[in-house]
C-alpha cells in the first residue's frame, strides 16, 4: 500500500503533522533515522517520502542522523521515488555555508560572513571582519546553537578562553556581521510546496533561541514598559497581509534548489534592507501564533503531502 513516509530523528516534532495526516485520513509511516540498517540492493516501497532531518540532531544525541539520512535519500533517489526535501535540501540544512552560497547564487543578500576551521583561527577571523559588533555561530547548528554577540575582539578572546565556548560539531565556526534592527525581531517566512504560506514575526529581545516548535517553547515574554499591566508579549506572531517583494526571490530560490518545505529567516536593518541568514528545511510551526491567525502550517503540509500521494496513485 502506497503511503506517506516521514524521515525524521525527533518524535516531538512529528506529533502535529501526524495528527493532521490522521485528520485527513492519510496513510503514513514514521522512519526514525537516528540509526539502522539499509540494504542497498533492495527497492524502496512506493509512496511519498518527506525528509525533515534537522541540523540540530546532534543536540539530541543523534549525531549521525543526517549522514544516515543522506544514504537513505541516495537510495530513494536512485529508485526515482517522490521525495519532499531531498538530498539537496539536506545539504543546505546541515551547512550555513552552503545556504549562503546558494542564496547568493540566487541574488539574495546575506550578512558578511567569514568561515573558520580551528578554534585558534577564530580571533584572527574576527579581526579580519573589522566590525565593532559581530556574531559567532556554528555552521551546522539549529536552535540558535553557538550564536553569541560580541562588541569587541577582547570580549571574544575571553569567551574563547572560557568554559562557555561551544565547539561546533563539524569544526566550522562562522564570524558574521551583526545586523542591528530598529526593533528586536526577525521574520521567518514559511513555505509549503515551494509556495509562501505566511510570515511570522519572532521577538529576539531575549536572545537567539528562535525555534518555533511547541517542544522548544518558552513562556511568553512580559513587556516592561507598563509595569502595572503586566501584559504578556507573544514571542511568535503571524503577520497579516504580509508579502514583501523578497518572497518572490525566496520562491525562486527554493525551486532552484529543489526545496519544497522551508522556513527562511531574515532581518531588516535601519535602512530597511533585508539580510537573509538562515534556511530551515525541517521547519516547525508555533501553534499559539497559528491559532490566533487561523492558519496552520502542518495542515497545509499534510494537504500538500496528501495531494502528492493522490497524484502518485493515478
Amino acid at each position: 500500500m502506497s503511503k506517506i513516509y516521514i524521515l525524521h530523528e525527533n518524535d516531538e516534532w512529528t506529533d502535529h503533522l501526524t495528527e493532521r495526516l490522521e485528520e485527513l485520513n492519510l496513510p503514513y509511516e514514521l522512519w526514525h533515522l537516528d540509526q539502522g540498517t539499509l540494504d542497498l540492493t533492495s527497492e524502496p516501497p512506493e509512496g511519498i517520502f518527506y525528509n525533515r532531518i534537522s541540523a540540530s540532531s546532534h543536540t539530541r544525541d543523534h549525531r549521525y542522523a543526517p549522514e544516515f539520512t543522506e544514504a537513505v535519500l541516495a537510495w530513494l533517489e536512485r529508485h526515482e521515488r517522490t521525495i519532499v526535501n531531498g538530498s539537496r535540501a539536506l545539504r543546505l540544512e546541515v551547512s550555513k555555508v552552503n545556504q549562503y552560497m546558494a542564496l547568493n547564487q540566487a541574488g539574495i543578500h546575506t550578512p558578511k560572513t567569514i568561515t573558520v576551521a580551528g578554534k585558534e583561527n577564530i580571533l584572527d577571523a574576527a579581526r579580519q571582519m573589522d566590525m565593532e559588533s559581530f556574531i559567532t555561530k556554528h555552521n551546522r547548528a539549529g536552535k540558535g546553537q553557538g550564536v553569541q554577540l560580541f562588541h569587541s575582539t577582547e570580549a571574544l578572546r575571553e569567551y574563547l578562553d572560557s568554559d562557555a565556548f561551544e565547539e561546533p560539531v563539524d569544526g566550522i565556526t562562522l564570524i558574521q556581521q551583526y545586523i542591528e534592527a530598529p526593533e528586536p525581531y526577525i521574520v521567518r517566512h514559511e513555505f509549503v510546496g515551494g509556495k509562501f504560506v505566511y510570515g511570522v514575526k519572532v521577538d529576539t529581545s531575549e536572545g537567539f533561541e528562535l525555534c518555533p516548535a511547541d517542544a522548544c517553547s518558552i513562556e511568553d515574554l512580559y513587556c516592561p514598559t507598563d509595569a502595572g499591566a503586566q501584559t504578556p508579549k507573544a514571542k511568535f506572531e503571524v503577520l497579516e497581509n504580509y508579502r514583501p517583494p523578497i518572497v518572490n526571490d525566496y520562491e525562486k530560490f527554493l525551486q532552484q534548489n529543489h526545496i519544497d518545505v522551508a522556513g527562511i529567516e531574515a532581518i531588516q536593518d535601519r535602512e530597511g534592507r533585508f539580510y537573509t541568514y538562515d534556511v530551515n528545511t525541517n521547519t516547525n510551526y508555533n501553534s499559539d501564533a497559528e491559532a490566533k491567525a487561523g492558519i496552520y502550517g502542518m495542515l497545509e503540509l499534510a494537504k500538500y503531502l496528501g495531494g502528492l500521494l493522490q497524484k502518485s496513485l493515478v
